[in-house]
């Protein structure tokens, strides 16, 4: 891959949110396991940074700690601030949280179905969305601009959607409908956790430019969150790849996909399907995610690292983020080596 991928940004502003040093573990009857360890990254207004990793990586509760959306018990928030208009998330009380849930920080739930109320019409939940974070704006009004975000979003004859029940709306109009309620007060933030895992391919492209739309409306930063490696070509800006817990490489996305710099991101590219090229076979990456209440010392990915041979260093020192050209960073002992690794799977 040469080509160059993503949008050309403006200059850095200030983050729109601020994620440093978040820890989550959750106590359970094998343990205590760290489900997000250290966690940090920052995004910017207008931009898409895309946070990847297998199941289990930490991605989802990264955010939902930071939201305030994690179940405390068997949850605990240990360590970290999550920085938003000068505030930090995880002091709030539960009441001034509310307020930025929804205000600031609008949320793309997986599935849509599961987040709509099903005794409620689209209507009133987006009405009750407006109202929630402007109780000054009239009813009728509160009705026009939830008429006014169904058509954005694509929704046909919206005025007559809103009398309709979340059962009576597709797949995608449901997710559309869930877009629409995230940005129905401008927020400075849009988070989407795997906005279309439970859509066909048809429907997916369709959502996804919807969510595009949405960003260019409101101008909000976006932490698009998935597994889908194409997915992030085609819509993020920056990416944030982690495994077991933890940020092993960030980067443009040019950055990730054309120079990779951690074993485990030329893994996961490595098993991506492509349409041009000579590869006749796709690699894999050996072994599965580790037990989260029994990391593996040092490196966590160490096990199962095609370049690291199972080194004295990888097992028994966790590497930190390191610096490299830009704002590229990988948490790799051996990252001089990666590039020459990446090619004889035929990444980069």
């Amino acid at each position: 891959m040469t080509e160059s991928i993503g949008r050309v940004l403006p200059e850095r502003e200030t983050p729109a949110m601020s994620i440093r040093g978040l820890t989550t573990e959750f106590v359970t009857a094998a343990g205590t396991l760290r489900a997000a360890d250290d966690v940090s990254y920052d995004v910017h207004p207008g931009e898409v940074l895309g946070v990847v990793g297998e199941s289990g990586s930490g991605k989802s509760v990264t955010v939902l700690s930071a939201l305030g959306l994690i179940p405390q018990p068997p949850a605990r928030i240990t360590a970290g601030e999550v920085i938003v208009d000068g505030k930090d998330l995880l002091t709030l009380p539960k009441k001034e949280l509310r307020k930025v849930r929804g205000g600031s920080i609008g949320m793309i739930f997986q599935d849509p179905m599961a987040s709509l109320n099903p005794v409620l019409t689209v209507g009133q939940q987006i009405i009750e969305t407006i109202a929630a974070h402007n109780p000054s704006t009239s009813r009728k009004a509160s009705r026009a601009r939830a008429a006014d975000l169904l058509a954005l979003v694509g929704v046909p004859d919206p005025k007559d959607r809103l009398r309709q029940y979340p059962h009576e709306f597709s797949g995608g109009m449901r997710q559309r409908a869930m877009i629409a309620i995230a940005i129905a007060n401008g927020p400075s933030v849009i988070v989407a956790d795997e906005p279309t895992t439970a859509l066909d391919v048809t429907i997916q492209a369709q959502v996804l430019d919807v969510l595009e739309t949405s960003r260019k409306e409101t101008g909000a930063a976006t932490i698009l969150i998935t597994h889908d490696l194409g997915l992030l070509a085609q819509m993020a800006d920056r990416v944030v790849v982690m495994y077991a817990g933890r940020v092993v490489e960030t980067g443009t996305v040019d950055e990730i996909f054309n120079a990779p710099r951690h074993p485990y991101t030329v893994g996961l590219l490595g098993s991506l399907p492509t349409i041009d090229g000579d590869i006749t076979r796709l690699s894999s990456i050996q072994g599965s995610p580790p037990n989260l209440s029994q990391l593996p010392s040092g490196c966590a990915f160490h096990p199962r690292c095609a370049l690291g041979h199972d080194r004295p260093a990888c097992r028994t020192d966790r590497p930190a983020l390191m610096s490299m050209e830009g704002d590229h960073r990988s948490a790799c002992h051996y990252v001089d080596e990666v590039a020459g690794f990446a090619s004889t799977v035929g990444v980069a």
